[in-house]
């Protein structure tokens, strides 16, 4: 996903119209999003915080920003939509505002900048984040304000700045030199052998897409009905183990398993394996966070761009998914022709479900998180590895910007390649089987991984 600019205009759209709280619904809505903005600002300040003044300020890839960029534009972001926007308060530093518009400076260039030094960026963070505090204290959470009905400019701001956690982590991921994060290693399946390799998805009509979830973004409303037709789809990610076997096979050297612009990729970048990887005394290992370890084969391949998936796929004579499919997989429940919010049903996410939120710095073996099964029994299709699907990034039909349009809109086309389900990168509050990533089809510095489906 992209950075959120500094918006031109606010759009008159509408989120969705959950209703008007009552006042128990308004003060559990107050703490969700408090407990939202918390979170979020724990894990900037540990990924900020786990590395010096001079790694802050170095951009680490030309790909990514400076971390202290993250940094300052979080705080800015905050500050436009909830301090301006919300408040109508007058602006702390506009002289900044151009600094931290993410479509006026491309990343390339950011270090370039006169950005604000590391200490001074905490302090104008911190000083936003406690005057939105204030706000979020006095702001009606009901009434005819779209952009703070049900607290959605407040979940959009806590799920910005989760979105700029995930993309501070990947540069981390990119960053030389010694380990500073450390985290658990997941949970593994307990089933693992009894598992069928693919699921039946059965065909007909599902909903897709949501109209009522109150902090959902444009592009995943308004809900509406597609019929898919039946199609199998792998019961977890494909594993590095068996994508070993694809580079085995000659995957890299075989340009008929490949789009005409991705094989076009693979002879540029003289391409061998996935991003990290590196074959040494005849093992393949991996560099992840500072760490270099055997890739290990029961792990759901990380790393990879669009054009590896799509290759992939051929080669096993099997193809993506769509993002259609993939949501009938994810959210159709056909004993009651609901689709729920989660595989797992309607509550929120939990860490017997998935994989979310850094808890762990890589995703959990194939199998695992049986708890976060669909009804059709597919699993992990919430956290561990974002997952390519074969569509283009398209708006939904009725489809309307809110708040602005460089959030989606100016992204709609064939460039965009969707991704969907989440990452162990991703937290919960930016999470949800509507949800919608999208990237350009080379991107391999992501938390991406796939899974496969085959036709009925």
């Amino acid at each position: 996903m992209t950075d959120s600019p500094v918006p031109a205009a606010t759009g008159p759209g509408d989120p969705g119209d959950p209703g008007d709280p009552d006042e128990a619904d308004t003060e559990a809505l107050r703490q969700r999003a408090l407990d939202a903005l918390l979170t979020a600002r724990e894990r900037t300040t540990l990924l900020t915080e786990s590395v010096d003044d001079h790694e802050l300020t170095a951009q680490h890839s030309p790909l990514m920003s400076p971390l202290v960029w993250d940094l300052a534009h979080i705080g800015n972001q905050e500050e436009l939509w909830l301090l301006r926007g919300v408040a109508g308060r007058e602006a702390m530093r506009p002289e900044i505002d151009g600094l931290y518009d993410a479509f006026e400076h491309p990343r390339a260039t950011r270090p370039s900048l006169p950005l604000l030094a590391p200490a001074e960026a905490r302090g104008y963070a911190a000083e936003v984040r406690n005057r939105a505090l204030d706000v979020l204290d006095g702001t009606p959470l009901g009434g005819d304000r779209p952009l703070v009905r049900a607290g959605f400019a407040f979940g959009m701001i806590a799920q910005h700045e989760q979105q700029h956690d995930e993309t501070m982590l990947i540069t981390h991921q990119l960053r030389s030199g010694p380990a500073v994060l450390t985290a658990p290693v997941p949970p593994g399946p307990t089933d693992a052998a009894g598992l069928p390799a693919e699921v039946l998805v059965p065909g007909g009509p599902f909903t897709m897409g949501t109209s009522t979830e109150p902090w959902a973004l444009d592009n995943e409303r308004p809900a509406h009905l597609r019929d898919v037709p039946g199609f199998y789809l792998d019961t977890a990610p494909v594993t590095c183990g068996a994508y070993q076997r694809f580079i085995e096979d000659g995957g890299y050297t075989e340009p008929h398993w490949w789009a005409p612009e991705g094989w076009a990729m693979v002879r540029e970048h003289e391409l061998t394996a996935p991003l990290f990887w590196h074959r040494d005394a005849g093992q393949w290992l991996r560099r992840r966070f500072g760490v270099t370890e055997t890739v290990p084969e029961n792990e759901p391949v990380l790393h990879v761009s669009w054009y590896e998936a799509d290759a992939y796929a051929r080669w096993a004579g099997r193809r993506l998914p769509s993002e259609a499919e993939w949501e009938k997989a994810a959210r159709h429940d056909p004993a009651s022709g609901r689709s729920l919010r989660y595989p797992w049903g309607d509550e929120d996410p939990a860490p017997e479900r998935a994989n979310l939120g850094q808890r762990h710095l890589r995703p959990a073996p194939a199998g695992a998180y049986a708890a976060g099964r669909s009804p059709l029994g597919v699993r992990q299709l919430i956290g561990d590895v974002w997952e390519w699907t074969s569509s283009d990034f398209e708006p939904y039909p009725g489809f309307s910007a809110f708040p602005y349009r460089e959030y989606s809109e100016v992204f709609f086309g064939p460039a965009h390649k969707v991704l969907r389900g989440g990452s162990f990168a991703v937290a919960p509050v930016a999470c949800r089987g509507t949800f919608r990533n999208w990237d350009l089809p080379v991107r391999r510095q992501i938390f991406s991984g796939f899974r496969t489906a085959r036709d009925v």
